[in-house]
């Protein structure tokens, strides 16, 4: 590659880089329907290879330990759309008591606002807060029930025909590419990195989401388990996360119950973040992948945009795997070194290696 653009002048191999990377950029945009699930299943898979090899280990036939990874998945993803679906729709059937309570409130707020001076704010807050767009999202979420079914059994399957492979994948991959000792260090290096943040990251989420559901069912707040769940998932999604989890159940808490009870609901979400996701998981998962905090908020929006809401998810894994990749040649180590830590402490993990 290198000899190749070596006869243009700088200013020509830049725009010639750039137009490669809006290429592939625009080919992953249009392909994100087929990428998006293969990539869930690839993380997934990441994460279930340690439970398949213990097995293995253990003299659980391949087959017998696929079937068993297999059920659990299906089991614990069955259980959680149940526990999910019925709490929505109970949800929906107390949406209209929620928004004539919410209406009120809202008058009431412009009302106190343009007593303050803030005109015109009866008529604002209630198009800035709009309950319908509560009622049509979880319509949406409703109907679409069969087809967020029919994504999970194909990124099951497709984690079954990974682990079908993932023995032999390391020798096809050293054939195929030529790898040499350092690229298959950087790849066992970026496999378990990954691994390590995805089991990390979930089992903090699990606490984040049972924490949150105990917190909320003693302050009586309604539908605890649904905000519970969503908890769990917006734990993964690196900076905005731990704030739009709140959201919901505190505006619940304003309608359902009082000020209070909101501010309570706040400062529980608050604890609990802070406690998990500041104190335990860095000392947990240490320096984790690598990555600057400022390339983790344009992670998030650049894979946001590209593969939506699982981009999101995925932000903090698929920024590494870029990282290893960008530091395998010398033309793009300087965006690898940008991307990643400070050199402090890069030196330090270096050194530690």
């Amino acid at each position: 590659m290198s000899n190749v653009l070596s006869g243009f002048s700088p200013p020509a191999r830049g725009l010639l880089v750039a137009g490669a990377f809006a290429l592939v950029v625009g080919l992953m945009k249009i392909s994100a329907p087929i990428l998006v699930p293969l990539l869930l299943a690839v993380f997934i898979a990441i994460v279930a290879t340690p439970a398949l090899k213990w097995m293995r280990r253990r003299g659980v036939p391949k087959w017998g330990a696929l079937a068993i990874i297999v059920f659990v998945l299906l089991d614990v993803g069955s259980l959680l759309a149940l526990v999910t679906t019925g709490a929505i729709e109970g949800f929906r059937d107390s949406l209209p008591t929620y928004q004539e309570r919410f209406m009120l409130l809202s008058d009431q707020l412009g009302g106190w606002m343009e007593g303050v001076g803030v005109g015109g704010s009866r008529e604002a807050i209630p198009d800035l807060l709009d309950p319908n767009k509560v009622a049509i999202a979880v319509r949406y979420l409703l109907s679409n029930a069969s087809g967020f079914f029919a994504t999970g059994l194909l990124v099951l399957l497709a984690v079954v025909f990974i682990l079908l492979e993932a023995n032999a994948l390391p020798a096809k991959l050293q054939v195929a590419f030529r790898m040499t000792e350092a690229g298959n260090a950087r790849l066992k290096r970026l496999l378990d990195a990954i691994k390590g943040y995805m089991l990390i990251k979930s089992l903090t989420s699990l606490g984040t989401a049972v924490c949150v559901w105990l917190w909320l069912w003693f302050l009586g707040i309604d539908f605890a388990i649904l905000w519970a769940v969503l908890a769990f998932f917006l734990n993964f999604i690196p900076v905005v996360g731990n704030i739009v989890m709140m959201i919901p159940a505190v505006l619940l808490a304003l309608v359902q119950v009082d000020v209070s009870t909101a501010i309570w609901v706040a400062v529980g979400y608050l604890v609990i973040n802070t406690v998990i996701g500041n104190v335990l998981e860095p000392r947990i998962m240490g320096k984790g992948l690598g990555i600057s905090t400022l390339a983790v908020f344009i992670a998030l929006l650049f894979w946001g945009w590209l593969f939506g809401t699982v981009g999101m998810f995925l932000a903090v894994p698929l920024t590494a795997t870029l990282i290893i990749a960008l530091d395998a040649s010398p033309h793009t180590r300087p965006i690898a070194i940008l991307l990643g830590p400070d050199i402090e402490t890069a030196a330090e993990s270096e050194s530690e290696r």
